[in-house]
């Protein structure tokens, strides 16, 4: 019998990091001159500073906003993988009552804009919280990097549900034929297989995450497209404007381009014939 891997599932946007996507050296150095263009084409006018002087100037200040990028979406994505590993196992659950909650939630949340869940995370979520008699405040970091793992959830939910599918049935049978239990036959023989197949996946969405943080701006959060328009009611320039974007647009790209291509070579290695 052969591995049904058609049934792993990524998410739809998630087509740009395959190794048959767009992302190539090619698009480095795109990325790069589109950078340069920007520069060269924002021309100041008298008695200003270069433009490429003054993005060297607030670097410091978008680096602070930019690690709260990162860390957002490494929160995200460490919650998200928890709670989405447990739900794609009750996903495959023998139990109708454990396993249709489950397909709900995870449609529901799949289905969900992401700017939406973020909003239903910042106002419903307090602002503190008592444990044992201790206040502990809960900042706006946190609740965004929430909301951004309950769509991350439901994504590795139905990555961990495919690959579990993808085993070959004889596998269940002949550990069943040995009198392992479901839960033996599951985290002991089905699982470690599977890890193999939901890695690559997993890392296209921890890239995918670390690219929509950026909407934690809109909910107040001071990360760097918080800063950035800080940065130019500031300095208070037209011509710094596309430089600044573009700037940006490096940070991201330098960033989630090394996730990419180490996804291929995972996807290589690791590949699972049919």
């Amino acid at each position: 019998m052969t591995a049904r891997l058609d049934v792993l599932h990524t998410p739809p946007s998630m087509g740009m990091f395959s190794s048959r996507g767009w992302f190539s050296g090619r698009v480095a150095v795109l990325v790069v001159a589109c950078f340069v263009v920007q520069c060269v084409a924002a021309q100041v006018g008298a008695g200003k500073p270069g433009v490429v002087a003054t993005l060297w100037k607030w670097t410091p200040l978008l680096a602070k906003g930019f690690f709260w990028n990162v860390l957002i979406s490494a929160v995200a994505v460490a919650i998200g993988t928890a709670l989405g590993f447990l739900m794609g196992v009750a996903l495959v659950s023998p139990r109708r009552w454990v396993r249709s909650p489950s397909w709900l939630v995870t449609q529901i949340l799949r289905n969900a804009p992401w700017l939406v869940l973020l909003f239903f995370c910042m106002f419903l979520l307090p602002f503190r919280v008592t444990v044992f008699g201790t206040t502990i405040p809960v900042p706006d970091w946190m609740k965004a990097a929430f909301g951004f793992a309950l769509p991350i959830m439901a994504y590795v939910a139905e990555i961990v549900r495919g690959a579990i599918q993808s085993i070959p049935a004889a596998q269940w049978e002949s550990a069943e034929s040995l009198a392992f239990s479901r839960t033996q036959i599951l985290w002991s023989i089905i699982v470690p297989q599977c890890l193999k197949r939901m890695v690559p996946g997993w890392m296209n969405l921890a890239a995918i995450v670390a690219m929509a943080s950026t909407l934690a701006s809109m909910v107040g959060v001071p990360e760097v497209m918080t800063v950035s328009r800080e940065v130019l009611t500031a300095e208070q320039r037209q011509d710094l404007l596309l430089p600044m974007y573009a700037y940006l647009l490096l940070w991201f790209f330098a960033y989630c381009y090394p996730i990419s291509r180490w996804t291929v070579r995972l996807e290589r290695r690791w590949a699972v014939l049919t």
